[in-house]
């Protein structure tokens, strides 16, 4: 026998002889034997469950835009009967709506109002959540607690000197208001964002710092791309939030052509107690006109907000 025969195991020799290769033919315990594939999933109590839980939540949630679009079809005297489908669908409350108020101007105007807003608070809360992210200063722990300690004060607190400081620049009145505090930015958006850019390695900053870039450019090129579904979930929210808010246009706005869509429907609803006959099936249908483009928009935008978020709850 030569030296390579000698240095062969055994397992190897017997697969050349086309022998079968058995457990216990290899230089220790055997050669490994192929994974065995996991059975089929034992059958459980808690799926047929769990499943009709989500069917349950989701007919809660689903309930109400069905129940609206069915009430915006009705004519008034079967508006509150809980008939999710019409006897007799009156399509002309759409054409009253109109004729209700200057909706399209309503419509406008929220679209104007929510885009300004959502895009000021994404851009200014993203600047001071770089600034709290990247740079190292004594007593940055307790500043960043001040900024996350405003988020407890009840908007009724500030609500009062706010409206003063607007009169006293004499925007009251005009749409300025409803937007341009976001110039400052918000506290959760701000907490938001700092723990994205937290999770972004400091190592890409210093390269640019390196390179001759400014802190404003670093700002501008890596950490405002790579932070992209942070500011989307940041624009939708605010978005939203703007788009349905009541509080600040009931406050600053007098002028009916510069009404957001809430606004509206609320003079809508108001001029009917005036006259002492409410109309609910039209209030019905300038709601549903007014859901529309938000579904629409989260609709379109679903993808981008579900990967924000779950990056941003890996990043945090």
């Amino acid at each position: 026998m030569s030296a390579l025969d000698e240095s062969t195991p055994p397992a190897a020799a017997a697969a050349s002889a086309g022998k079968d290769v058995g457990p216990g033919t290899g230089w220790g315990e055997g050669a490994p034997s192929a994974p065995s594939r996991p059975g089929p999933r034992s059958w459980s109590w808690w799926s047929p469950l769990r499943l009709a839980l989500l069917w349950l939540a989701t007919a809660a949630f689903v309930y109400p835009l069905v129940w609206l679009v069915s009430a915006a079809l009705k004519p008034k005297s079967q508006v509150f009967d809980n008939r999710l489908i019409p006897s007799d669908v009156q399509w002309h409350n759409f054409v009253e709506v109109w004729r209700a108020g200057p909706v399209l101007q309503w419509l406008v105007n929220s679209v104007v109002v929510g885009l300004m807003a959502a895009t000021t608070v994404t851009l200014s809360s993203a600047l001071v959540a770089f600034g709290f992210a990247y740079f190292r200063f004594r007593g940055r722990g307790l500043v960043f607690g001040l900024v996350l300690s405003t988020m407890m004060l009840p908007g009724a607190v500030t609500m009062i000197p706010v409206y003063l400081i607007w009169n006293h620049l004499g925007m009251v009145d005009t749409q300025v208001p409803l937007w341009a505090q976001n110039l400052f930015g918000s506290a959760f958006y701000i907490f938001l964002l700092r723990q994205f850019f937290l999770g972004i390695p400091r190592e890409l900053f210093e390269a640019a710092r390196v390179d001759g870039c400014s802190y404003f450019g670093m700002f501008r090129r890596i950490a405002l791309p790579l932070a992209r579904p942070a500011l989307i979930i940041v624009f939708v929210f605010e978005l939203q939030a703007s788009w349905s808010d009541l509080m600040k246009p009931l406050i600053y706005l007098q002028t009916e052509s510069y009404f957001t869509m809430p606004r509206g429907l609320k003079l809508i609803v108001d001029s009917f107690a005036l006259s002492g006959e409410y109309h609910w099936e039209i209030a019905m249908a300038a709601t549903l006109l007014a859901t529309l483009p938000m579904i629409m928009m989260f609709a379109f935008a679903q993808r981008h907000i579900l990967d924000g978020i779950a990056t941003s709850a890996k990043q945090g």
